[in-house]
């Protein structure tokens, strides 16, 4: 009899309760003792509904205040000493500094976990870092669950994975810490045995990536190691495929195996092949990161052969953890019943585990009439006119070889750009966005409720973006923009007028700590029914005479911050987006906008974790891009901007975009990022971010200036812009004016520097002097770091580009 489980589920609540109550935590409204409540309730919750689907195991761990990585670390013990604290007695004030900083540490790093939308705190380890044993939330949790009379699964990182993934400050190899380490998960092990599991899964997920050998050698003495400490050891592997590694694999002291059959399906033959008799092997067949129904009847095929082979050795589970997908289908309103029928949410892969487990045991006529459900949904979708648009298929085939490239090279469009565009030396800007205030996301949601008019809202935009467009010319920016007032986030504000496209009312997914994101569902073939964006750039650019950008999202990121669907390669479904934004892009430019921005921050996100994989992604990626941004004349200017990536290993793919500007995120590693951009020669025009907008401190003349002089240093000053980290969106317009001011500010001084005539536009200079610019700058100082709440649409966390 096959045993069902998962990997984890979604933390946040069904309503996002868990946000709400870490931001009432933190702004002082409630106490931690309110906070542990909320958590509690939602474990319970979580785990009835794990009772509910008839579920074997109920998975605990999965429940992390802010982050399962951070909290890993901190139940071994291994808090970093900068914050003073004791990890045996830390509470939950003292936990979130970690995670959010106080007002003398930063906090940990923040990054993507893997290839997801997830970010992850980086433990912190050096030569001094110890792991005595820290917090016991999860053995306390564990204790809970097994109060329930199912057997209890808690789910921790793996040994290996942590320290992979860690920030290492030490003067030796990170390696050099597993003697340390493994003691430490051999006292929680047998802790959460005292508790009351019987199973710990212990996540690797590094195995998926080109490990070096060194890592892989290390896996056998580390297991060998945690063996027989405590419970019965699941191995997890997910994201891709391990069948490299499959005797190593089958060879492990571990109890069990998880697999995800979902992103490498291929990797079964090689483990399932003379499998251990001793060992389980757990298949993960429902799709953890996508919210599609599973087509039951092809995991049924997959599924029997091996159930005869392997009998109650097989255990079922969706791929990964359910921490990627919304928790709850039933409770949305704004979907169609078909659509609807063609989705599973966290609750729904639950009730997909109990009917497969239902099929192998009693025979697919045990579960026909749901089977039947499941393909009748299956076969909707696959020949729904919804997803299938001839027109769209049709201009598809009749791309051309000269719609993949401007008309120009780069160094002959730069002439007749600087003519068109009578910029200085060092021109500044901003990324897209200016603070979102509370009037304006009023006044947005009153018109989505129907309670504000057309031509009202369209009133009160209007003044945004003149509000906009006045303040950035009293600063003396040099290319403008509009502000972005009518857009709720850069992906839903485009998805929401192209075809192809839909949206949830609660598909709410945690990307880290309390912000969420609720991608859009990317079901169908899309197109772009009319233009989005060209009456409010016009608008913008008549209210002034310096050149206002238009703003867009580019293909790659439109995708990759979606629910895709999966019955197309992500490569076409990439490229109907680009002939999308092309159209914008092109009316845009018949409109007078004589510059575009098309932002790609998640360019980089799309790489697979394996290199091999690398050349194909990166030639559709390139390809996309090139095909939204060149259908416009020599003179037109394409920028894009990608924020918080490593680019050094895929310059030439970045060069390729062949953008004229691209603007990167630079402060917080002190330019250190140009230094690949200057060994690779990177031909075209560059803005390093000056300052880092994702805090509220207001860096001074002297601090930008130092970072301007660096960047000047690696690339060639007439190839230079000067903006901010990111969009503006998150903050406020005290800090963004004072910010914005004394960067203004470091440009001229470095012009001054440099010698060199330029012009200042043709904003008055009474309004544009130093001394003005140090004044405002003066206003606002260091504040304290606090939570920036997104209360409106789907912000993508980390990025505030719009």
């Amino acid at each position: 009899m096959p045993t069902t489980h998962i990997l984890g589920f979604p933390r946040i609540g069904a309503r996002r309760e868990l946000k709400l109550a870490l931001e009432s935590f933190w702004r002082g409204d409630s106490t931690a003792t309110q906070l542990y409540s909320v958590g509690a309730d939602l474990r319970r919750q979580h785990w009835q509904w794990q009772l509910d689907a008839g579920l074997d195991l109920l998975t605990v761990g999965d429940f992390a205040w802010y982050d399962q990585v951070l909290e890993t670390a901190v139940h071994l013990g291994a808090i970093p000493a900068r914050f003073g604290h004791d990890a045996a007695k830390l509470d939950l004030a003292a936990f979130f500094e970690l995670a959010r900083g106080n007002a003398h540490q930063p906090a940990l790093e923040l990054t993507k976990w893997f290839d997801t939308n997830y970010h992850y705190l980086k433990p912190e380890f050096d030569d001094a870092s110890r792991f005595d044993g820290g917090v016991r939330w999860w053995i306390d949790a564990t204790a809970d669950a097994a109060r329930l009379g199912r057997p209890v699964k808690t789910v921790l990182v793996g040994p290996l994975s942590l320290l992979y993934l860690a920030n290492y400050r030490g003067t030796g190899d990170v390696l050099g810490l597993l003697p340390r380490l493994i003691p430490a998960y051999r006292r929680l092990l047998a802790e959460l045995a005292e508790a009351g599991a019987s199973w710990v899964q212990l996540d690797e997920p590094i195995l998926a990536l080109d490990l070096p050998k060194v890592w892989l050698d290390a896996l056998a003495p580390t297991y060998r190691a945690l063996q027989g400490a405590g419970p019965r050891l699941l191995l997890a592997t997910y994201f891709g495929g391990v069948e490299q590694h499959a005797e190593l694999l089958k060879s492990l002291a571990v109890d069990g195996l998880h697999l995800d059959l979902v992103r490498a399906p291929q990797q079964l033959a090689a483990l399932v092949a003379d499998w251990p008799v001793d060992k389980i092997l757990s298949a993960g067949v429902i799709d953890g990161r996508n919210i599609w129904r599973t087509d039951l009847d092809a995991a049924l095929d997959c599924l029997t052969p091996v159930q005869r082979q392997l009998g109650d050795a097989l255990w079922l589970a969706p791929s990964c953890s359910l921490l990627h997908v919304p928790v709850d289908l039933a409770a949305e309103q704004r979907l169609d019943g078909e659509l609807q029928s063609w989705l599973a949410f966290a609750r729904q892969k639950l009730d997909e585990l109990r009917l497969l487990k239902r099929g192998l045991e009693l025979g697919r006529i045990a579960v026909h009439a749901q089977l039947a459900g499941q393909r009748a949904a299956l076969e909707s979708r696959r020949h729904s006119p919804r997803c299938h648009n001839p027109a769209v298929a049709a201009r598809l085939t009749a791309i051309q070889p000269a719609d993949w490239q401007r008309t120009l090279p780069y160094a002959e469009r730069a002439v007749q750009q600087r003519e068109r565009l009578q910029l200085p030396l060092l021109p500044t800007t901003t990324i897209g966005s200016f603070p979102q205030t509370a009037a304006i996301r009023s006044a947005r949601a009153a018109h989505k409720r129907g309670e504000l008019d057309v031509p009202t809202y369209r009133s009160a935009m209007q003044a945004e973006i003149r509000h906009a467009i006045e303040r950035q010319q009293v600063l003396g920016l040099d290319m403008l923009v509009h502000g972005e007032a009518e857009r709720n986030d850069m992906v839903e504000y485009f998805g929401e007028q192209l075809a192809g496209y839909a949206f949830t009312d609660f598909g709410w997914v945690q990307s880290y700590g309390s912000r969420c994101v609720k991608p859009p569902v990317l079901f169908g073939d899309v197109a772009r029914p009319e233009p989005m964006t060209v009456e409010w750039s016009m608008y913008a650019q008549s209210q002034t005479q310096l050149p206002v950008k238009g703003m867009l999202t580019g293909p790659v990121t439109m995708l990759q911050w979606a629910f895709v669907r999966d019955d197309l390669p992500r490569s076409t479904v990439a490229t109907q987006i680009a002939l999308a934004i092309r159209d914008e892009v092109v009316d845009l430019e018949a409109a007078g906008i004589a510059a575009i921005q098309i932002d790609e921050p998640a360019f980089r996100e799309g790489l697979p974790l394996k290199r091999a994989e690398w050349e194909a992604y990166l030639d559709w990626a390139v390809r996309v891009f090139r095909l939204a941004s060149s259908g416009v004349a020599a003179n037109c200017q394409i920028h894009t901007h990608m924020c918080y990536s490593e680019f050094n290993d895929i310059l030439p793919a970045i060069a390729a975009l062949d953008a004229d500007v691209i603007t990167i995120e630079t402060s917080r590693s002190a330019m250190a990022l140009l230094d690949g951009f200057a060994s690779f020669a990177y031909p075209n025009e560059i803005g390093p971010g000056v300052y880092d907008i994702h805090s509220p401190r207001v860096p001074s003349v002297d601090e930008m200036l130092v970072l301007l002089r660096r960047a000047a240093s690696v690339i060639p000053a007439e190839r230079l812009w000067v903006n901010p980290d990111c969009g503006l969106k998150t903050r406020g317009w005290p800090e963004v004016e004072a910010a914005l001011a004394a960067m203004v500010s470091a440009a001229r001084r470095l012009r001054a520097e440099l010698g060199e005539e330029f012009k200042v536009g043709k904003v008055l200079k009474s309004l544009e002097s130093d001394a003005l610019i140090q004044a405002v700058a003066g206003g606002v100082g260091q504040v304290g770091e606090q939570e920036h709440i997104e209360p409106f649409g789907n912000q993508h966390p980390g990025c505030t580009c719009h």
